[in-house]
């Protein structure tokens, strides 16, 4: 799949890596725009929030300068900035538009040689073996339709590497996964909402139909997988809508797939910017934001209130164990 976009913005420096030379050459034929920094590009600091999804159709280009990696213990042990940030989706409650405002379109960093390098090194001196978590910022399956970085870093890292790698996607895009040497060691986790969500709030992500296929496929090429029931929004009717998902799951994968999953269950977020933006930008969409169940969590942002949580876990804990069965839920949070 050879994503569109309408120009690139690159730092120069990008072009000495291998991999910027490969973007060069693979979008050539779009205006190529000279930036300072990834990180502040004031032409789209400036566009009006109503510009977000046009905005997205840009690809910037740089190298990845910080590198510091956060302690997660959920799947994984640490966060890893990695290959990119951002995406060309649009899902309507995106966290990263709480630390990008608009700018959260996709950013490829074309460094990679340094930072597995790095991970490799750091992993080395620590206790045990430890998972890193590589796609935190981005979705490295649709990253991986452009860059082609998980067929460079799988490899990779399962021969030179201790531990193991996770990332979550949105995307059905795994055929050129299934055939790669991941020794168990490569978690991949698939998220997933009902479909009717999907299509109003996660513009521009895989159905849930595919995303169930992509999973069981990726759990026949034996890869451990889990589901990221993520985020659960709470809209009207979320009772009967999030059940529907469960009796779908629970018909769509396999066996395998079934007596080998783990469930990670995580209630949306929601923020001040999120407003502004998605009221100018997709005024016809559905408002994510509810007073009555929502309430502050500094800084701008909206979490649901302590009872209205504790009632989702009760009903969601309850439709697993009816739908799924005895299944492993990792965390609830």
């Amino acid at each position: 799949m050879m994503i569109k976009f309408d120009a690139v913005y690159y730092e120069p420096d990008s072009l000495s890596y291998p991999l910027g030379k490969e973007l060069k050459e693979a979008y050539g034929d779009i205006p190529w725009i000279p930036i300072e920094s990834h990180n502040s590009i004031k032409e789209m600091q400036e566009k009006p929030n109503s510009e977000f999804a046009r905005m997205k159709r840009n690809l910037i280009i740089g190298t990845r300068k910080t590198h510091k990696y956060t302690e997660n213990h959920k799947v994984s042990d640490y966060l890893v900035p990695y290959t990119s940030s951002g995406c060309t989706a649009m899902c309507l409650y995106c966290y990263l538009v709480c630390n990008y405002n608009k700018c959260a379109y996709l950013r490829l960093f074309v460094n990679r040689e340094q930072m597995l390098d790095r991970l490799l090194k750091w992993e080395k001196k620590k206790e045990r073996p430890l998972t890193f978590e590589i796609g935190s910022n981005s979705d490295p399956v649709l990253e991986n339709t452009i860059t082609g970085n998980l067929l460079y870093t799988i490899p990779r890292y399962v021969e030179e590497g201790i531990g193991k790698l996770t990332f979550p996607t949105k995307f059905d895009m795994v055929e050129p996964l299934l055939d790669l040497d991941h020794r168990g060691r490569i978690i991949f986790r698939m998220s997933v909402n009902p479909q009717p969500l999907i299509r109003q709030i996660e513009i521009g992500t895989s159905s849930l139909k595919n995303r169930i296929a992509a999973v069981n496929q990726m759990c026949e090429a034996d890869y451990p997988c889990g589901l990221l029931i993520a985020p659960v929004m709470l809209v009207e009717g979320w009772r009967e809508l999030y059940t529907e998902l469960l009796e779908e799951l629970n018909v769509g994968l396999t066996i395998k797939m079934k007596k080998q999953m783990f469930l990670e269950i995580i209630l949306m977020t929601y923020s001040y910017v999120h407003r502004a933006i998605n009221n100018e930008a997709f005024p016809n969409m559905p408002e994510l934001y509810d007073q009555a169940l929502m309430t502050g969590r500094g800084r701008g942002r909206y979490c649901y209130r302590e009872e209205t949580r504790a009632e989702a876990e009760t009903y969601l804990r309850t439709e697993i164990e009816r739908i799924l069965g005895d299944v492993r839920i990792l965390y609830f949070s």
